[in-house]
This record gives structure tokens, C-alpha cells and sequence, in this order.
């Protein structure tokens, strides 16, 4: 099939909350950009994970109006614990206009993750710098949702809520994550998982939002296999599918949620 046939698109414009398009080259980038245009997408968040893809993606929110910033420091790119000095470097980036949100911290578990007790410390840091700054979290959480959802109670993030990226887990880890103030980001799992799709059905799309959590896959010889933002109307289609509503209802209530969930920071243009 071809790109054309494969597009989908909505009237009502979709967010991608959650991508790493800071880490497209400059050439492969505006292509991207314009496939996503041509989806409607109407808002793109760079998620940083380390202090230069913060760097970058403020630098891709101050070149294209539909891309905005997030900051913060992935728990798989920790090389030791976070010091203070690329603590505050992270929250003097955290100050820009164009940074939305802070993006994406959390916990990951998988083998040869760094230490737990690093990660649990530098997600505190974060959790703190971003209560402070008023900035809502973007959690990333990988086998390590026990310890995710304690600190994030026991760090009061339900004060500035959030989202909860990739979600993929059971029903009841998603009445926890609602319970302290977060929605649950839904991606392309969602049109493949049926465990995912069964708890998804269950629930109420005041509390979802969607993502592609977008980065490059070259690994990928057919390039429309390779997740870019322009996929998320499938997401949304099928999320639609899920819940027996239209995809425009999906459409209009996942973003009216993320800007919500922005408090104003931002306004689709």
C-alpha cells in the first residue's frame, strides 16, 4: 500500500503527545513533519531524554510552531546518579516558553537498566523540579510499576498530574495512575494487544490520551512501517473502535484532555 492509502486523518485535530523527533535528521525531519500535517495533527511534543535532547527539542518547539518541548532525563540514559549540576541545567531548560511539560522520566527495570536506587532518586529529583515549576509528568514506567506508582504518591505528583506513556498494563494499575491524577497514554500497542484493548474498553475517554512515541526505525525496511506521527489516526480509530464512538468524538476528547492537561500552556494553531 501506499501512503496515501494507508492516511488516515480527522476534522478535529489530534495531538501526538509523546515523540523523539528530535532524534530524525534534519533532511528525514521535514518529511515527517509534513506527512504529519497531512494527518492533521495538530500538535507534536519532543520528549527530551538526556540534556541534549532537551537541548534539541527546544530547539525543534523554537523553529516549527506545532512542535512543543518537554524536559527531562529518561531512567535508562542515567549513567549515575543525577548531580546537581545537570539537575539544575534541566531546570533552567525546564523555564522556556516553549516546554510544556516535563518529559519523560520515570523507572525501567529491564536488564542492565541502571541502579534502582539511582533511578528511584533522580525520578524524585524530577518529580520535585517539576512541582515546582508547575510543569505536568510524563511518566515512563517499565516493569517497575509498584515502585513507580508509590514514589509518585509519596512525592505528592498528583499535584500536577500528568500522563502515564505507553500504557499497557492491567485495569488496575490504570485506576491507580487515574486515581493520582494522571490520564493514560495510549499508542500503536493498542492495535495489537487484546489484553490492552479489553481494559481500554472498559474505561472512560475523559481519562485517555493518544501518542506515537515516535523515534527513528531504520531497522524497518518498509518506511510506512516506520511509527511516525501520522499514524496516530490509527490509534484513534481504533481506540474508537473500542469505546463504539466515531472517531471525531475520540478525536476532540483525547485533545481537549491533553490541553487540559497543559493548563493553558498551549493552543492549536
Amino acid at each position: 500500500m501506499t501512503f496515501e492509502e494507508e492516511l488516515r486523518t480527522t476534522v478535529h485535530p489530534l495531538i501526538d503527545g509523546h515523540t523523539h523527533v528530535d532524534q530524525w535528521s534534519p533532511g528525514d525531519l521535514e518529511g515527517l513533519l509534513e506527512r504529519a500535517r497531512r494527518a492533521n495533527i495538530g500538535l507534536i511534543i519532543a520528549a527530551g531524554t538526556t540534556v541534549p535532547s532537551c537541548e534539541r527539542t527546544l530547539l525543534l518547539a523554537e523553529a516549527n510552531s506545532f512542535i512543543k518541548a518537554g524536559i527531562g532525563m529518561h531512567p535508562a540514559d542515567l549513567t549515575g546518579p543525577l548531580d546537581e549540576a545537570t539537575a539544575q541545567h534541566l531546570h533552567d531548560l525546564a523555564t522556556h516558553a516553549e516546554v510544556v511539560e516535563w518529559s519523560e522520566c520515570g523507572l525501567d527495570y529491564m536488564p542492565n537498566s541502571p541502579d534502582k536506587a539511582i533511578q528511584q532518586d533522580a525520578l524524585r529529583v524530577q518529580i520535585r523540579m517539576a512541582r515546582e515549576l508547575d510543569l505536568p509528568l510524563v511518566i515512563h514506567s517499565r516493569e517497575a510499576d509498584p515502585d513507580t506508582v508509590r514514589i509518585l504518591i509519596e512525592e505528592h505528583a498528583s499535584d500536577v498530574g500528568g500522563a502515564w506513556h505507553y500504557f499497557g498494563g492491567s485495569m488496575y494499575l490504570a485506576k491507580q495512575a487515574m486515581d493520582i491524577g494522571f490520564y493514560l497514554s495510549l499508542a500503536k500497542p493498542l492495535l495489537r494487544e487484546e489484553p490492552l484493548q479489553a481494559v481500554v474498553a472498559q474505561l472512560s475517554l475523559d481519562h485517555l490520551v493518544i501518542e506515537t512515541d515516535s523515534y527513528p526505525q531504520p531497522f524497518k525496511k518498509n518506511p510506512l512501517r516506520r511509527t511516525e506521527p501520522w499514524h496516530l489516526p490509527q490509534v484513534a480509530e481504533k481506540l474508537a473502535q473500542l469505546q463504539g464512538v466515531d472517531i471525531e468524538t475520540v478525536a476532540e476528547i483525547t485533545t481537549t484532555n491533553y490541553l487540559r492537561m497543559l493548563r493553558g500552556r498551549v493552543a492549536l494553531i
